[in-house]
């Protein structure tokens, strides 16, 4: 029945290696139970209601995903927008986190609606081949300079902007063992290489005194700190227009970005679409409703899904090992938060290489192919965006085919979308 529903035979897979490829995933993004409440603890919001709302929202969604989809693409709260929701709109603009929460809700009706009359389907579908393949290119990048950064191979340097980082530090030398003992593994095509990768650089840092044993095992949520507070009348009259598109913008396009990704690494591809992609976009609307609900900011897809992938995933069976993985941590939380950065770093470096593939399937011949090619596959680490990549990508690409007199090749959807594009930069220059 299980290789029925899934169509695991189908896809090459067993039960076995998509439970090993979800556990890859959540551990490669387990950080985020930790993170997501330090985040959204600083706009006032109460962390032991935020935690289980962490948990209890990508258990949600990523559960939408693996039934209703079945892709291996795990989901939770995500980390740009958590910022934009502390930051910019409770700590700026003086919002209280209950009226923000209500915008999230309302983002997540219009996110749904957009999604039941195929709009954001279109948008998926009717991206340019080249940007589909760039675009995967640039996420690979963007996680393999996130992993460089939490190894602290790269970091900050006033005169340079980033620089090698300091190798008598016990966590990059730690880093670097996890990431030449998984470089190993994968290489032997050892399965489950990046998991025990993962868990092995763990076991060191903990050796030499950097990361500790959990505190505890278990420890019970406590929901209703955050349950069902949120303010719509504030909402309603707080002028809340541009903050609704400011989760509209960069959740549609982070989440298309990251779909492309992954369905490009996973070869879920066919003739230049993402099969029943409407069904995987009904899940971050999902979960973003029941985010807000719970208590935390926008739900989206994860780009650490490519680790599952890489380690096997292949369907949405993988995503039930991730949603119950999810609903454990909400009591398990010191048990699921005990993995630090340093230890996952290994497999996002060598996730983002594995990505890079995609790159020689664009026409590099064609000018007009290269430039928004490389423009995409560049901006997204430099901008720590996906958003932001794929959009200037596209501007670039309706650029270079206007200047090539190939504006034929220029769909009424891309017309549409560089001007919006165009807009939001001018409009954020402007404030």
């Amino acid at each position: 029945m299980i290789d029925r529903y899934f169509k695991l035979t189908e896809n090459q897979t067993t039960v076995k290696q998509e439970m090993l490829g979800g556990l890859t995933t959540f551990v490669t993004m387990a950080y985020i139970i930790v993170v997501n409440p330090q985040i959204l603890a600083q706009a006032g919001m109460p962390p032991d209601g935020v935690v289980f709302a962490t948990c209890i929202s990508a258990a949600a969604a990523t559960l939408v995903m693996g039934l209703y989809a079945n892709y291996p693409i795990a989901l939770a709260p995500g980390m740009s927008l958590n910022a934009y929701f502390t930051y910019a709109v409770c700590l700026n603009m003086h919002v209280p986190w209950q009226t923000a929460l209500a915008v999230v809700f309302l983002s997540g009706v219009v996110f749904l609606l957009l999604t039941v009359t195929r709009v954001r389907e279109q948008i998926v579908n009717g991206m340019p081949n080249c940007l589909k393949h760039s675009t995967a290119t640039g996420i690979g990048m963007f996680i393999a300079f996130v992993g460089l950064r939490n190894a602290k191979l790269v970091v900050a340097n006033p005169a340079t902007f980033v620089g090698l980082g300091n190798f008598s530090d016990k966590e990059v030398q730690t880093a670097c063992f996890g990431l030449a003992l998984t470089l190993v593994l994968m290489a032997r095509k050892i399965n489950g290489g990046i998991l025990i990768g993962i868990f092995a650089t763990t076991l060191v840092g903990i050796l030499r005194g950097l990361s500790h044993w959990p505190s505890a095992i278990f420890s019970l949520p406590h929901p209703a700190s955050t349950f069902l507070k949120l303010d719509f009348r504030g909402a309603i009259h707080l002028g809340f227009l541009e903050i609704l598109f400011a989760f509209l913008f960069v959740d549609l396009f982070d989440n298309v970005g990251t779909l492309v990704g992954v369905c490009e690494q996973g070869g879920f591809i066919k003739d230049g679409k993402i099969p029943r992609v409407g069904r995987a976009l009904v899940a971050d609307a999902v979960g973003t409703l029941f985010g807000s609900v719970t208590g935390t900011s926008t739900v989206t897809s994860y780009i650490e899904s490519v680790a599952g992938v890489a380690a096997g995933a292949r369907t949405g069976l993988s995503n039930v090992a991730v949603a119950g993985l999810f609903l454990a941590a909400a009591f398990c939380s010191p048990l699921a938060t005990a993995i630090p950065a340093y230890a996952t770093a290994p497999a996002l470096i060598l996730v983002g290489a594995l990505m890079t593939q995609s790159i020689s399937q664009v026409d590099w011949s064609d000018f007009t192919e290269a430039v928004p090619s490389f423009i995409t596959m560049l901006a997204t680490p430099l901008t720590f965006s996906i958003a932001t990549g794929l959009s200037l990508g596209l501007i670039s690409y309706t650029v270079v085919k206007i200047a090539a007199g190939k504006i034929r090749e220029i769909t009424l959807l891309i017309w549409i979308l560089t001007a919006l594009f165009i807009l939001r930069y001018i409009y954020l220059a402007a404030a």
